[in-house]
């Protein structure tokens, strides 16, 4: 798996609070904004199940950089 299609952390929010959190390479992301965008279903295969997503729930998805640091610096 090159690293363009290597899972990045992905939490997805929703408007009573719960938050889903997942790993995503980026073209299922993007598959994912685009559902987004159209306020579609989402079937989102996750490790442990599959899991459909009603797009028009969801308030906010946050991305984690993979970017490891050491210590206190920024």
């Amino acid at each position: 798996m090159g690293s363009e299609e290597r899972p990045a952390k992905v939490s997805i929010g929703f408007g009573g609070g719960q938050v889903l959190a997942v790993r995503l390479t980026p073209s299922r992301l993007s598959e994912l904004r685009s559902a987004l965008e159209r306020g579609a279903w989402f079937d989102l295969e996750a490790e442990d199940g599959a899991v459909a997503l009603d797009t028009r729930q969801i308030v906010y998805v946050r991305t984690e950089s993979d970017e490891h640091r050491v210590g206190f610096g920024l």
